[in-house]
């Protein structure tokens, strides 16, 4: 399917490994313009060059200063943006009583108010510029429901009702927000390769229980569909999160 995504100028937070380099790669694919944003200038570099990029960006995402000094830079580089991914995340802490606040904070800098943030400075410029954008978040099936930690779930479930409200604000003006939520996928650099190298059999005995299609989900798969999701070919698709769990998710919604 030709999804006209020639020639566009894309973000992708979180970019460097897992669901968000696969990401990366699908739109190059696509023929768009494509940048990436993470911490590890080292792991930067590299998927640029692997991938061949246009632009890298390091940044601290739980940052606020960082963030907007970030975009700013990949504003000047490319004078628009017509697609971002929020895809930056990662849990911490353990229980909410043994988990100490300050992690919360972090949890929701991180899984949260960097798309919040950002977000908001993408579609100021893409009303600026009078042209269509699309925004896609990337929660998770824990935003809907409980699991995983604790302070990933609250700030994933955030995120997931962000994607609604936003969604409703901007569409007047051209800008469809959507998101994705995965399931259990699984990757080099991700926790479940280290579960499965540390118990294999638990590890299997969680996918013939737990998810109904019976392996892990991979990387393009979710990319895929975050980027049919950013297309035209979605455009009466608007504030909804699109579960890409092969079934694992018990919830209705």
């Amino acid at each position: 399917m030709e999804l006209g995504l020639k020639d566009k100028v894309i973000l992708i937070t979180g970019g460097s490994k897992g669901i968000g380099r696969a990401i990366a790669k699908v739109f190059k694919e696509e023929g768009a313009r494509v940048a990436i944003a993470a911490r590890g200038i080292e792991a930067l570099e590299h998927t640029k060059q692997q991938l061949e990029l246009d632009a890298v960006y390091s940044a601290d995402l739980t940052n606020e200063k960082e963030r907007a000094e970030m975009f700013s830079t990949f504003l000047n580089d490319f004078g628009k943006i017509d697609i971002l991914v929020n895809n930056a995340g990662g849990s911490n802490g353990a229980g909410t009583m043994e988990t100490d606040l300050e992690l919360f904070h972090e949890a929701m800098e991180l899984n949260y108010f960097s798309a919040v943030q950002l977000s908001k400075l993408a579609a100021e410029e893409m009303k600026k510029n009078q042209s269509s954008g699309s925004i896609v978040n990337i929660s998770s099936i824990f935003g809907r429901e409980s699991g995983g930690k604790v302070t990933y779930n609250n700030a994933k479930a955030a995120m997931i009702s962000f994607t609604k409200s936003f969604a409703d604000e901007v569409i007047k003006d051209g800008i469809r927000v959507n998101g994705i939520a995965p399931g259990s996928i699984l990757h080099p650099t991700g926790n479940w390769q280290k579960r499965i190298e540390e118990n294999p059999e638990k590890i299997n005995r969680f996918v013939e229980e737990q998810i109904p299609a019976g392996r892990f989900g991979t990387t393009e798969e979710v990319a895929n569909a975050v980027v049919f999701l950013a297309s035209e070919k979605a455009s009466w698709i608007v504030g909804a999160t699109l579960n890409v769990d092969g079934g694992q998710s018990k919830s209705n919604f």
